[in-house]
């Protein structure tokens, strides 16, 4: 079914630009649409990339742009514990092996292959588990781990050792990695020595590092959110396809692109 939407704002704006705000496709992938005349206002063809839609004009995505926008693949994938996001060393199970007839939660089109090339959008190391997203699709890359990606993550943390004020002060915005100042995080106690983390970046084993940092330590780490993505009741050691319309709620959320 095309893409219709009527067009509201008060001031004109490039299509381009439009789309990318509504989490349909980035500026880049609109400006390939156009140039395949697969985009319409008022049932007119828009061959310029710089064309400006008015308010009250409608404009269509033909099938075909949705069909192409629909067909790269991405998966979300509940990891375990014990198995590496991508690139194994030897003896080790990369998360790609996850994706099986017999792991599938639900239905899916596609069922990858060993030739499918699906990397992590944002890792989490061996010895974490929870929500992973693989995907080929390179405008999605950029807004979960494009260097100016805006999109949060959100960690459930158990761990030992005193958990008191301060330290949750300095865990929250008083830390360096690498001789660089971390970024605001927002921390709270969720129970008994469990922490939930909110990040907007994700440096090498930041959590664990973190916590090190202040005599905390990790024994369990379970990502439960990406942006507006839950991992909800996906069981642990399955995967299901990356929705079209949790696609464009990732891209929306990246105000990077905006």
């Amino acid at each position: 079914m095309s893409w219709t939407r009527l067009y509201s704002e008060p001031e004109p704006q490039r299509v381009n630009r439009w789309l990318a705000q509504s989490g349909v496709c980035s500026r880049r992938e609109a400006e390939a649409l156009i140039a395949k005349g697969l985009v319409s206002i008022d049932g007119e063809r828009v061959d310029d990339p710089g064309r400006k839609i008015q308010s009250g004009q409608t404009l269509v995505l033909a099938d075909d742009a949705q069909a192409r926008l629909d067909s790269v693949l991405s998966v979300v994938v509940h990891k375990p514990v014990g198995i590496v996001s991508a690139q194994p060393e030897p003896g080790q199970i990369p998360a790609a092996r996850l994706l099986t007839q017999d792991a599938l939660w639900g239905e899916s089109p596609v069922i990858p292959g060993r030739d499918t090339r699906l990397a992590p959008l944002g890792r989490l190391d061996m010895d974490s588990r929870g929500l992973l997203i693989l995907s080929e699709d390179g405008v999605l890359a950029k807004a979960l781990i494009g260097p100016a990606s805006d999109l949060d993550k959100e960690y459930q943390v158990r761990v030992t050792g005193l958990i008191n004020e301060r330290k949750l002060r300095l865990l929250r915005h008083g830390l360096q990695l690498d001789g660089r100042q971390l970024k605001p995080a927002k921390i709270k106690v969720i129970g008994d020595q469990h922490i939930s983390f909110i990040l907007k970046e994700g440096r090498n084993r930041q959590i664990r590092r973190m916590c090190d940092l202040v005599d905390l330590h990790v024994v369990d780490l379970f990502r439960i959110r990406i942006g507006p993505l839950m991992l909800g009741d996906l069981p642990e050691g399955r995967w299901r396809p990356l929705t079209p319309d949790e696609r464009s709620a990732l891209i929306k959320a990246d105000h990077s692109d905006a």
